[in-house]
């Protein structure tokens, strides 16, 4: 019998979107302004992924480098059709609305088509688009409204439900002007659709409510992908609002068979903690949970917490670096170099508050964690961080003639020095739960900032964590911890990453 973990994916990987492919799952998340962008996770028995590569790996693919915070790589959708993986996503405030695709899900993919207007005049406006085939092979991209240039005018609507074109994905151009299809239950945000066809009714699953607290799942059905649609009795499907849940903000779903042949549904959702579990410090996570049928509709079951064991990454730099670096609207090779055993950031004037700064880094994926770096500062100033935005950041720098333990919130800064003349050290970012507090947890977790100089671990700053949250930064993305380099040449000589969900 498959284990369902939950989270099925650790970490930042929001806005699931599966594919089963002759016994196969393929798995495509969000990952708005990082680099390599679009991961692609596989697996044969749904418990065990692999991370086998990424959709956006060549410049270009993806207009990145210039969008704001929070844009960048939203929501894809990816299908297999006639032989050939295709991915649709907005890339907002950057390219627009893409197609890309592919005859191995691991890469490499297309550049990416844009999907135009009817006339031409532009890319069609919306986000999370999905894509479907009628039995005939009429291709449907059908997507959430959303005008991004009125998203943040009060008096501009931002969403307009849920629309839909036809395509012809030769020219890359819509067929018709956009239709309306279903607008949910009366929520706001109508977003994240998926079209299927399934024993012989068409189904619109949509998410709405927002993707903080209030995030739910519904669905329609119809007789053909255009509709009309009907909302189910039971609607919302999934949420998580007002519930003791440990899983909250449940939605952005996608159905698929799985293992044995039972329906599963993957989604969003975070793992909040404080005494009112008011704080997710991993940001959106995939989970999965399962779905039954009852005349001719689904119910999804609740989200039920199913960690994976701890794990402890170990890494000496002696050979390539492995798909889970990721840098910030450039590539990890854009801003590093191994050379002799050491991962090599050479300063180019940017610190962590510009858009594109020397950082490379990976994922937080468990609520309890600790991160150990090895690092040369002979020759530059550099340390260890972790990245929320440009905005909210905790630093731990050494080079200079000291050793800085740095918060970053929101515009505020506090620093906490200590004398530094030597050119090794070793830098230590823990992620632990609070302590005392009677019961009533204060925060999500505590930052514990340390250095090892000359076999003496000095222990520099303990940071609220809680500042380093979904809902504090109101950030699309999560915590990722890397190294950088602000000054000169630094030299990374191994990365211990030690973690797990108690």
């Amino acid at each position: 019998m498959t284990t369902l973990y939950n989270p099925l994916v650790n970490g930042f990987h929001p806005d699931p979107s599966v594919v089963a492919v002759d016994g196969v799952y393929y798995l495509a998340t969000s990952t708005f302004e990082y680099l390599p962008g679009i991961p692609i996770h596989r697996s044969t028995d749904f418990e065990t992924w692999e991370l086998i590569g990424h959709v956006a790996t060549r410049p270009g693919q993806l207009g990145v480098e210039g969008v704001p915070t929070g844009g960048g790589a939203w929501a894809p959708t990816i299908r297999h059709h006639d032989g050939v993986f295709h991915l649709v996503i907005t890339d907002a405030m950057g390219r627009g609305m893409l197609h890309f695709t592919a005859t191995d899900a691991a890469g490499p993919w297309s550049d990416g088509d844009l999907l135009l207007k009817a006339d031409g005049s532009g890319t069609v406006e919306g986000i999370d688009p999905d894509i479907a085939w009628d039995a005939a092979g009429t291709c449907y991209v059908t997507f959430s409204g959303l005008q991004l240039s009125g998203a943040l005018d009060p008096h501009q609507p931002a969403h307009l439900g849920i629309q839909q074109v036809r395509v012809d994905l030769d020219a890359h151009r819509a067929l018709e002007e956009p239709r309306s299809l279903w607008s949910g239950t009366g929520l706001m945000f109508p977003e994240a659709p998926h079209l299927y066809e399934i024993e012989g009714a068409w189904y619109l699953l949509i998410a709405e409510g927002g993707t903080e607290r209030g995030h739910a799942i519904s669905i329609a059905r119809g007789e053909s992908p255009t509709g009309p649609f009907t909302g189910a009795p039971g609607n919302p499907l999934v949420s998580a609002r007002s519930t003791p849940r440990p899983i909250q903000n449940t939605g952005h779903g996608d159905l698929v068979r799985g293992p044995g042949g039972g329906w599963l549904c993957v989604l969003l959702g975070v793992r909040p903690r404080s005494g009112t579990r008011a704080f997710s410090a991993l940001g959106r996570e995939t989970f999965v949970t399962p779905v039954t049928w009852t005349d001719g509709w689904p119910s999804i079951a609740p989200v039920e917490l199913a960690p994976r064991p701890g794990t402890r990454v170990e890494i000496d730099f002696s050979g390539p670096l492995d798909r889970e670096w990721i840098a910030v609207r450039r590539q990890p090779t854009d801003v590093s170099t191994l050379i002799g055993g050491r991962l090599v950031l050479t300063a180019d004037g940017s610190t962590l508050a510009d858009p594109q700064p020397v950082f490379v880094g990976r994922r937080q994926e468990h609520l309890t964690n600790e991160v150990t770096v090895a690092m040369d500062v002979g020759n530059g100033v550099g340390g260890l961080a972790v990245r929320y935005d440009e905005s909210f950041r905790i630093e731990l720098e050494a080079g200079g003639g000291t050793i800085t333990a740095r918060a970053l919130i929101g515009g505020l800064r506090q620093d906490w020095a200590h004398p530094f003349d030597g050119e090794s050290v070793v830098l230590h970012l823990a992620s632990r739960r609070p302590v005392g507090g009677g019961g009533m947890l204060p925060t999500s977790d505590v930052l514990h900032l340390a250095a090892t100089i000359d076999g003496e671990r000095i222990e520099l700053a303990e940071i609220d964590g809680r500042f380093l949250s979904s809902e504090v930064t109101e950030s699309f993305t999560g915590r990722v911890i890397g190294v950088y380099a602000v000054a000169g040449e630094v030299g990374v000589s191994s990365w211990i990453a030690e973690g797990g969900d108690d």
